[in-house]
This record gives C-alpha cells, structure tokens and sequence, in this order.
C-alpha cells in the first residue's frame, strides 16, 4: 500500500526529501487525536495496527539511509523519554523542506547552519518564560475533583489561540475517551482566579534575592549553547559566545512586565495537564503514584523525606480481550501464568511462601559469561544422545533435591527455564516463573531478605527469603487471556512493586494501549524530577513562532553577529552575506513551526482544513508581534478564559477547565535531534552527493518518485 508519495530530485540532495516524505506519514499522529495505521506486508498480507511514530517506523522497511538515521534518532528519543517522537518527527520533516527552500533561494549551507542552530537555541531560552513550578505535589492526595470533573469537559486544543465564537463548539463527535485534550482556565497574569485552588502564587521574588536573580539571567540571558560540529568543513567555528540579538522593542517590554509565579502543587491537578487526552491511562498513572507514595510513607515512618518516584518500580500486565473495566493498578507483582497451574497456585496460597532468586538462565546448560567451555576437550555425555538426555535428567533431580531440602516453593528466575524441571517442579507443587525482570528480582530480593543467585547450585539457607504470599488476581474462571493464562499476584509487606493490569476487547490494540500507558507514566515522571512544566496547548510552539518572527525582522548589527562563530573565517564573504541571508533563514525555520501548528489544530477537527487553521494562527501571530512580547500576550489570552469570554453554555464551567501542561527537557530535546538530524543530511548530500560546488535545486531536473 502506497502511504506517501514525493516528487523527488534524484540529483539534489535526496536526503532531505526522503525526509519530508518519511516524515508526511506520521502527520495523523501529532495532537490529542490520533488516526491509527494499517501496515500490510506485501509477501505475507499480514497487517498491524499502528497508533504512534514509533510502532509506525517499526512496521516500515527502512532501507535507505536517511530512513535509517530517522529511525535511529525517533528510537533514541522514545527510549530516553518515551515522548515527543512525534514532534521530533514532523519538525524533522517541516524543517528539511525549509533547508530546502533556503538552498533554492541560494542561502549558503554554512549560514543555514549557523543560524538555524543559533534560532533553535535562542527559542529553547525564550521559552522559560512559560515554565510552570511543580512543587509540593503531594500535599493535597486526597483531591480527585480534578479527575472527576475531567471526564465531563472536553474543549479545543491551544487555549490561547481559542476562538471566543467556536468556543461552545467543541466536537462531540471527536470526544474519544482517549483523545480529546484539556484547556488551562487559571489565571497566569495579574488578576485573580476564582477557584485557583491547585494553583497558589509563590512568595513575592524580591529584587534583591538569588531566585529573582536566576530567573532574571534566565530569561533574559543573551549567550546561548551552541551545537558544535567538528567533523564537516561546513560546520567548522571559531570561540564566539555572543547570541543572536533580540528585538529591543522585545527586550523593553520583558522587562517592564513581571508576572507572577504560580506554581503547581497538586498530583491530580498535574496528572490531568499531562495526560493530553489519555484520561483512563493517565487516572492509572496517578493511582500508581499514589500507591507508591503511601508506601514509600509506611516504610520511612513518616512523609518527611523528600518522596521520588520510581518509574522502574512500575510494572504492566496485559490482558487482551477481555473488558476495560479489568484495568487497574495493584500494589505488589502481577505475572501470567499458564492455567495448567491453576491448580498449583490454589494450594500454595493457603501457605507462607520461601523464594530463591535466580539472576541467570535455570538451564542444565547454563554457565555465565566468564565461563568458557573447552573446545579440544569432548566428554562421554557429550557424544551419546541418550547420555545427554540422562545428564539433563540428573541436574533436574538434583535441582529439585535442594528445593525440597530449603523448602522452597517458588523461583524467580530472570533468564530461561528447563520446560523439563519446570514440569518436575509442578508435580513437586512448585512454581517456577521465567523471564522475571531484573528490578522485580531485586525489589524481591530487598523484601524478603533473598540473595540472587548465578546457579542453583550455589543456593543455601542464608539465600532463600521468606514472606511472600501467592494469590489469584482474581478467580481463575473469570479472567483467562486468549494464550489460556491467568494473573497471579505475588505480595510482600513491604515490596516496593507496583503492577498496572491493562485490558482491551480489541487485542490489536493492546500494544497501544499500553505504550499510551508508559507515555503518560514518563510525563509524570519527568515532571516530578525536573520539578517545572510547560504551558501546554501549543503555546511553547506559538512563542516559538512569534520569537522567530520578530527575529527574522530584526536588522543584524555590526556588535552581535550571534552568528560569526559558525563560520570559519569571518572576514569572508560569507559573513558578509549573514545579514542578507538571515531573515530568510529565520523565516523558513518559523515555517516549520506554522506547519506544526496547523497541523496540530486540524487534526483536533476543530477546523475544517489547515489553511482555516492557519489563517486563524496568522490572526493570532499578527497580535503576538504586535504586542511587543509574544510570551505576555499569551499569558493575556490565558487570562481571557478565565474572565467569561465565553458563550453562557461554556462560562458557567469554567472552574472546572484544568490546565493543559508539557514535558519540558524531552519536548526541548525532540527539537534538537530534529534539527541536529536535518543537518546531518544535509551535510551528507552535500559532501558526498551533489559535492560542494552546486546545492542549489534546479526545479527542470525532477524525476522520480518516493514510495513509502
């Protein structure tokens, strides 16, 4: 099935239009409202379901370079972060079609570098401003209005780019339980809120204090990190600290304006601005947390020690095709088991449970890495079938000898397990699991007092740990999986393990479900440890825009050439061509952010196309510049949905409108790597396909398609 096809100039620099064409597939992806894939294989006609960049670029037959590099780059991301794959991917796309557009237009490939780099950066600072504290989070635990209320409200996606007329309405058709984002209604600026119960401003920041001091260098710092490229001669630089230089109009208005601090203080306030839509998974998340916290309360004696949460303490069971209403989070280590040993855990759950703790494979075979078998030496088992089988047969009695004499009823083993002892043990009324994650062992191992173990051979007293109780989940009838398992629960007073059962009648998407699931529980996480948030609702991406803007229409004076330390020698003609060529560049960068934001509005139905969407960004943008300070001016309209703006079926609900809030490092960091993957082809197709002496594309020259 053809899924995105590209004109393509099979002479000039492919690689960057190999990109926007992988990267048009994933557009359906970006927002709150997502159209799932069908991938079909030619040879076989199998096909999956796809609802995520990363299950997409899974699915694909990446061959080519670039699709290589692609995928490498939205891997790193979702392995780091488990979120903005998708953001990394568009922008990916948006911005080599404007390298494009510049090396149409002529622009130097050394200047597009320079200042593309140099805008990123400047954008990653001027966006501190829309940073929201999170602190004390766990003060109000027993709040849960916030997630009531969330199931019964459902508005647009970017808050301050809300229209007062469409306000009303808000796509009932579209409101999936999954997929439908919320708006923040509390208010950023001066004036008060009437229900900002979640939200309390900080202490007033006197001048003369560090934290005042801080924020002041950070938002109006005018020395940016620089990406740095050694290995090209195109991204060679000299020391040059200084920054690209801000608007001064912009400059005046930030400082003659303060805003106060507000800062989050509420877990489910926090949990219903980061679940985008995903409201069951994120209510899953927050109950995870919960659980962890109290336990984290019981076994310190008291809540005064700074609480972390330990996502790698975290665990999923999945249980396809049976109802959603299974879903739910339990304290302790939910396994599946086959329901031949229904039987087995019936008579084990009436008796207190000894467990050993096995860090390898439980195989006869087994030796660990240090271990190397001669090559020149055969022994007499070696070479006889029936020896083998005798000798398999007699590790398997012995093994089973030592559980007998430790009384040991259950093993715990990370690596592979002997189908051959597993069924000894069951006969013996002993359990043997397989395939145990690491940090379910050693939360095991800290609970029960149990040593791990490379062999059972080298089990004692002083290995085997006490105190685990095995139970059904639920009754054994009741929930049985497709693949004929059922969940077994394995519990200890104090085991720091928490298990998230995830159900769905619908098994192809199961996989979705989950990755949902760990998208969200990552946000928390990231949050909780970075301790600050974004503005959510597209408003970092708006600013981000509007910034560019007023760059692009800056004129670059001679004493801040933020660009000079890309070039290798600024005496050339090309620094001489910076001033010229900058806006342009600028220009095509805030590009790929329009694109971004107009495909965000489109995909949440609320516009019936995406130049409707644009148009209305444009209103919006026009504003913003005008202002003189895009960041306060989004903080206005924020203001605005809390001041009635609304028609009278909207306004009489405004108190229950939660704040929309992203993930800050992995948001700034999916940015990176989609510019620092852009300019790695084109430094590619420069320096080993079109050569250095031409890069510009001749629009006679093109041939070919790109299937994806």
């Amino acid at each position: 099935m053809v899924m995105a096809c590209r004109v393509m100039n099979k002479r000039r620099h492919m690689g960057l239009q190999q990109l926007s064409s992988f990267a048009e597939t994933g557009r359906t992806f970006l927002g709150p409202v997502k159209s799932s894939k069908f991938i079909t294989d030619e040879e076989c006609h199998e096909s999956v379901l796809v609802s995520s960049t990363v299950r997409l670029l899974e699915s694909l037959e990446m061959t080519s370079a670039t699709g290589q590099l692609l995928n490498e780059a939205v891997q790193a991301q979702n392995d780091t972060y488990r979120t903005g794959a998708t953001t990394l991917l568009f922008l990916a796309g948006a911005w080599s079609s404007a390298v494009e557009e510049c090396l149409h237009l002529g622009v130097p490939i050394a200047i597009i570098v320079s200042v593309m780099s140099e805008a990123l950066n400047s954008c990653s600072e001027e966006v501190v401003s829309l940073q929201v504290p999170v602190h004390n989070i766990f003060d109000h635990m027993g709040s849960t209005k916030a997630i009531s209320e969330l199931e019964t409200v459902s508005v647009s996606l970017c808050p301050f780019l809300q229209d007062p007329s469409g306000a009303s309405s808000v796509q009932e058709e579209h409101d999936h339980r999954d997929g439908v984002p919320q708006l923040t209604t509390y208010n950023l600026s001066r004036r008060p809120v009437k229900s900002p119960k979640f939200f309390q401003p900080d202490a007033k920041i006197e001048a003369g204090e560090n934290t005042s001091q801080t924020l002041k260098n950070s938002l109006h710092t005018d020395t940016f990190r620089k990406s740095i490229f050694i290995h090209s001669r195109h991204f060679n630089r000299t020391d040059n600290n200084q920054g690209i230089h801000k608007p001064d109009r912009f400059q005046e208005q930030r400082g003659a304006t303060t805003f106060q601090t507000y800062r989050c203080d509420d877990l489910a306030e926090l949990a219903v601005g980061l679940s985008h839509g995903d409201h069951s998974s994120m209510k899953l998340v927050e109950e995870a947390v919960r659980l962890q916290y109290q336990n984290a309360c019981m076994q310190q004696g008291n809540c005064g020690v700074p609480f972390v949460f330990d996502i790698s303490r975290l665990f999923t069971c999945t249980l396809p095709g049976l109802p959603e209403t299974f879903s739910c989070v339990c304290p302790g280590y939910i396994m599946l088991v086959s329901i031949s040993c229904a039987a087995l855990i019936k008579e084990l759950q009436n008796q207190p449970i000894r467990v050993v703790l096995i860090e390898g494979d439980l195989t006869e075979s087994y030796r660990h890495l240090g271990f190397n078998k001669s090559t020149n030496i055969k022994t007499v088992l070696d070479s006889v079938k029936l020896q083998e089988d005798s000798s398999e047969e007699l590790w398997a009695n012995h093994v089973l000898q030592l559980l007998i004499q430790f009384n040991v009823n259950l093993i715990l083993v990370k690596g592979n397990v002997s189908e051959h002892l597993t069924e000894k043990c069951m006969h013996s009324k002993r359990l043997v699991v397989g395939s145990v994650n690491g940090h379910v062992i050693q939360a095991f191992a800290e609970a029960t007092g149990a040593v791990q173990v490379a062999y059972i051979t080298q089990v004692n007293e002083d290995c085997v740990g006490n105190g685990i109780s095995v139970a059904f989940w639920r009754k054994p009838l009741d929930v049985v999986d497709r693949n004929n398992r059922i969940p077994v629960l394995l519990k200890t007073e104090r085991i720091n393990l928490i298990t998230a059962v995830l159900a769905s009648p619908v098994s192809a998407q199961m996989q979705t479900k989950e990755d949902r699931f760990w998208t969200c529980a990552y946000r928390i996480y990231h949050a909780l440890k970075e301790e600050k948030v974004f503005l959510g609702g597209s408003a970092v991406e708006f600013l981000c825009l509007s910034h560019l803007q007023i760059l692009a229409e800056q004129p670059l004076q001679k004493g801040d050439r933020a660009c000079l330390g890309w070039l290798r020698d600024t005496s050339s003609w090309l620094a001489s061509s910076l001033a010229i060529y900058r806006p342009t560049v600028l220009k095509c960068l805030a590009n790929g952010w329009y694109k971004y934001l107009s495909v965000l509005l489109y995909n949440t139905a609320s516009y019936s196309s995406e130049l409707e969407a644009s148009t209305f960004i444009q209103h919006h943008l026009q504003n913003a510049i005008g202002s003189g300070s895009p960041s306060s001016y989004i903080l206005k309209e924020y203001s605005k949905l809390a001041s009635g703006i609304f028609n009278s079926s909207i306004s009489n609900k405004l108190e229950q409108f939660p704040r929309v809030y992203d993930v800050v490092t992995p948001k700034i960091e999916a940015w990176r790597r989609a510019l620092d993957l852009v300019l790695l082809v084109l430094q590619t197709d420069s320096e080993i396909i079109t050569g250095l002496g031409h890069v510009q594309i001749n629009s006679q020259k093109l041939e070919g398609f790109l299937f994806l």
